[in-house]
């Protein structure tokens, strides 16, 4: 169960990067993402875009670490940062929540929402 919830968690992190990728790739999906105010993101949200994948990747190994699939993290840092994860996730869905673009808000808060809770399933395990 706990490896499902890791594995579903890393598919998801995995999308989002695809997403950001074609947003730096001038894809005008700009309304689900940086508060949906570009359609074609501008040279400095596409940076942040750019950060934005290495972050998942970095979230996928914390996750991975934590469910006990890989080993790479230390536990003093992938046990706290699986909450930490949590609650960034939650956070997420306060901000997506609460965005102007209701792209953003009916796509991204679901995403956030999903990913708060399989990171809170892996961190209870």
């Amino acid at each position: 169960m706990i490896t499902a919830a890791a594995v579903a968690a890393c598919v998801v992190l995995a999308l989002l990067a695809v997403f950001q990728v074609l947003l730096i790739a001038g894809a005008r999906l700009g309304r689900f993402a940086w508060g949906g105010q570009h359609d074609v993101l501008p040279r400095r949200l596409r940076v942040g875009s750019a950060v934005s994948i290495i972050l998942y990747g970095v979230f996928a190994l914390i996750i991975l670490d934590s469910a006990g699939i890989i080993s790479l993290v230390p536990d003093s840092v992938s046990t706290p940062g699986i909450w930490i994860l949590t609650g960034y996730f939650l956070l997420g869905v306060v901000l997506n929540g609460i965005s102007r673009s209701r792209y953003e808000r009916y796509t991204m808060t679901p995403v956030a929402l999903v990913l708060a809770l399989l990171c809170l399933g892996i961190a209870l395990y």
